[in-house]
């Protein structure tokens, strides 16, 4: 039996019309003859959604009893046994109820799949397993159900349904997407604009990727080697010169042409050296390649044309820029074409574009001899000698005259110097030889004869071939040593950059795995601390040569691709060293990271000793003076002032053992050891008992209190003790004719409950201020503590996996949002699941 095939309709965000766009394409497909059913639809309440369902056939759900309470879910055997061509089933993440076949409804969808059922299907990005912490960091809220992103990429058709975030929000405050009383607690929480806009991106980029894994795996099945413009990669050849911003722009507005365009910024570095590239011009064009949004790399080639067109077929780029050569047509006419020829001639595929530039064809100057004395050299200079020598007969012989003897020897003394200069030792001997035959020959008596009849003539071609190998040997030397230079001149320069990279932020590790990678022209670099993989780039093959470079006394260095040679060698062992440095580092820094508590408790000790150097005094002398007055025996008080005294020395000892309380509650929050018993704790308890403790009804405090509102997970003492804390400075600051409003709503899991209030607020520098112990707004009174609520408040929310966070109340003041999960979310024995 044939597989079915998967649809799926992705969104960004609960609420942008998923479940609506299926049962809409569900409906389309059933008038043209399809046989269509809907195994499950999740309305949530949403009329238009339910709307959609009239004309389809639904197959009843079956009903599972857990904890007394019955649940509805997939009938699978049902939908098997009535066999549609297509069910719609919705929430693909959903965990199913306990008890059921499968754990998840995607394992459901799988089994209808098997059985040769089509499925259509809806998720949200936020529950794709590798996006999990990804959305959490972008929403503050954690998605318990995921689907694994196999069973996603498996699906034969995936669809965006795509909403405005803005339009997603118009929608919610309508009340089309949420009951009205969580409309509020949405909209200032996940619904935010930046968080919606975030996940829209997140799935867009999703498909995109997705997308574009597709195109290469069809071209990896259908052997198409040949690079495809579906994304320009745009590589910019960067010499070090002038002409280097230019050519950045202009890559950056060709890759600007195409949605995804990318721009990546590439520097070869020979042994040769580049000629004019300085460090300086380098940094400068790096820095401009990140404000364009681009990459900036470097590698190291013998090679310039052929590593630049390696490196633009490693990153599949689609175009290649260079610069027209700033040399003027003498020297290119002398020293050949240049690279951008080579470059047009090797690239295939990738098209190159030469950028012409304020500094193209420069003016004259003589090609600059530059080291090492390579076989092509050798070459030139064998091919010079031969070449020259019969033309400088040639134009010898036609002005040859009975005084141009000197003239003679010195033309061929200049040639046999030309000679050396170019290709080194061997081409100068044979150049002198081949010049003292062709005197002796063409310039001495007797003429036309090989005779060497003088001795100063046998001593004339010695001294011709002495001459020869001295220059040689002195251009050899200074080759070399130019070369050896500008060897260590590259080195230093890509461990600058290296360097660089660290400097301005990037993680160490990586950036240097990376640079060796790009630098030798490697196919994979991995570094190992002990057994565990700590940074990778690259992917070799298996068949590959893999080396293995120790670093330190634990770590080891995999190397794949080509075998380095010994001047590589020298270069990769000061990248050893850095790594081994940068090892190092990170240990440092996560023994830092757990000295850190360490010196907030310290902090905290010496703030509790100034606290009971300063502030505990305050209600202690208060105390002392009315009692140190009710004592005195020489005073008549009356009635109404001795019960003021009276009153002023309990007030004062009550605010004393409450102050003492805080500092050893704020103590063992520090110190990590708040003893914390979660368990289901309903908020209607709870908020009665604050009340009570602040001595303040009804008429005082305004209540929002859903009665569908679930259990939280939490410690019932604790949490009456942060409502008070946050209640009292809500009533504290709150103006006569505006109430404090405690409401609770419950969302993704977790029970938000607001203290809101109208008060002056908290301006926005103080913001992460209001946690920290000993902090106060305002001035100070004998009933006014030190500053510890907020901070006892936060500790006892965060020991009960809780957060507590500060938002402006809309029209003025301030709300304090106390965030817990669910009751159902904790497991027996008191401890999050």
């Amino acid at each position: 039996m044939p597989r079915g095939h998967l649809r799926v309709m992705l969104g960004a965000a609960p609420g942008v019309g998923k479940t609506y766009a299926m049962l809409e394409e569900g409906k389309r497909l059933l008038a043209l003859g399809k046989d269509v059913v809907v195994a499950v639809v999740e309305t949530h309440g949403r009329a238009a959604t339910a709307g959609m369902l009239d004309g389809l056939e639904v197959v009843p759900r079956r009903t599972v009893e857990h904890r007394g309470v019955e649940l509805t879910e997939l009938d699978l055997d049902a939908v098997i046994a009535r066999a549609p061509q297509l069910a719609l089933v919705d929430e693909l993440a959903h965990t199913n109820a306990p008890g059921s076949e499968h754990e998840k409804r995607w394992q459901d969808v799988d089994a209808l799949l098997a059985a040769g059922i089509d499925v259509m299907s809806t998720v949200n990005i936020q529950h794709i397993e590798s996006l999990n912490d990804v959305v959490e960091q972008i929403t503050g809220a954690q998605q318990r159900e995921t689907i694994p992103d196999a069973v996603l990429r498996r699906a034969d058709q995936i669809e965006v349904v795509d909403l405005a975030p803005q339009a997603l929000r118009d929608r919610l405050a309508d009340g089309e997407v949420y009951p009205a009383a969580r409309i509020d607690a949405a909209l200032s929480n996940y619904f935010r604009l930046g968080n919606l806009t975030a996940l829209r991106e997140l799935a867009l980029l999703w498909l995109a990727d997705e997308v574009d894994s597709a195109l290469q795996q069809y071209r990896a099945e259908h052997g198409i080697a040949g690079t495809w413009e579906a994304r320009e990669r745009v590589v910019v050849a960067l010499t070090g010169g002038p002409e280097g911003d230019t050519l950045l722009r202009r890559g950056a507005r060709i890759a600007a042409r195409s949605a995804g365009g990318e721009l990546l910024a590439v520097h070869v570095t020979s042994q040769d050296g580049l000629r004019e590239a300085t460090p300086g011009a380098l940094a400068a064009q790096r820095a401009l390649v990140e404000q364009l949004g681009g990459s900036y790399h470097q590698v190291v080639g013998s090679d310039i044309p052929r590593a630049l067109v390696e490196f633009a077929r490693g990153e599949n780029a689609t175009q290649l820029v260079i610069g027209v050569s700033r040399r003027s047509r003498l020297a290119a006419l002398l020293t050949g074409p240049g690279i951008g020829s080579t470059v047009i001639r090797e690239s295939g595929d990738i098209d190159v574009h030469i950028v012409s530039h304020a500094r193209a064809g420069g003016r004259f100057s003589l090609p600059r001899i530059r080291g090492g004395l390579t076989a092509r050299r050798q070459v030139y200079g064998f091919a010079l000698a031969l070449v020259g020598g019969p033309l400088l007969t040639w134009l010898l012989t036609s002005m040859r005259s009975s005084d141009s003897m000197t003239s003679d020897v010195l033309a061929y003394q200049l040639l046999v110097v030309i000679v050396a200069l170019v290709g080194g030792i061997w081409p100068a001997l044979f150049a002198a030889l081949l010049s003292g035959i062709t005197l002796d020959y063409f310039f001495v008596a007797p003429l036309y004869t090989i005779t060497i009849s003088e001795p100063l003539h046998l001593l004339a071609l010695v001294l011709y071939l002495v001459i020869a190998a001295l220059v040689s040997l002195v251009v050899d030397q200074a080759a070399r040593r130019s070369r050896a230079a500008k060897r260590a001149a590259a080195e230093a320069e890509l461990l600058a950059t290296v360097a660089g990279g660290v400097i301005r932020g990037e993680n160490a590790l990586q950036a240097l795995v990376t640079r060796t990678r790009e630098a030798f022209g490697l196919s994979g670099v991995r570094l190992l601390d002990g057994e565990d993989v700590v940074s990778t780039d690259g992917e070799p093959s298996d068949d590959e040569h893999t080396q293995s470079i120790p670093v330190g006394t634990r770590g080891t260095l995999e190397l794949s691709g080509r075998t380095l040679e010994a001047g590589d060698r020298r270069l990769l062992a000061a990248i050893v060293a850095q790594l081994d440095a940068a090892l190092e580092h990170r240990d440092l820094q996560a023994t830092a990271s757990e000295l850190g508590p360490l010196a907030q408790a310290d902090r905290v000790r010496s703030a509790l000793l100034a606290a009971v150097g300063h502030d505990l005094r305050r209600p202690l002398a208060a105390a002392t003076a009315a009692v140190t007055t009710l004592r005195q025996t020489d005073i008549t008080l009356a009635g109404a002032d001795r019960d003021a005294l009276l009153e002023t020395a309990e007030d004062s000892l009550g605010n004393l053992a409450q102050l003492v309380t805080n500092l050893l509650d704020v103590s063992r929050v520090q110190a990590g050891v708040l003893a914390v018993s979660l368990a289901a704790t309903d908020i209607d308890d709870v908020v009665p008992a604050a009340l009570d403790e602040l001595g303040v009804g009804p008429a005082d405090v305004e209540l929002d209190l859903p009665d569908t509102l679930p259990p939280v997970a939490a410690d019932g003492v604790l949490l009456q003790r942060v409502l008070v804390n946050l209640l009292g400075n809500a009533i504290r600051f709150s103006p006569a004719d505006a109430r404090p409003v405690i409401a609770a709503s419950e969302f993704g899991g977790r029970v938000q409950v607001r203290v809101i209030d109208h008060g002056p607020g908290i301006p926005g520098e103080r913001r992460d201020a209001v946690f920290v112990p000993f902090q106060r707004l305002g001035d100070t009174d004998n009933d006014t503590g030190i500053g510890l609520g907020l901070a006892l408040s936060k500790g006892f929310v965060e020991g009960m996996d809780g957060t507590l966070e500060v938002e402006d109340t809309p029209g003025g003041g301030l709300t304090m949002v106390v965030a817990l999960p669910v009751a159902s979310t904790v497991q027996h024995g008191g401890e999050p699941a």
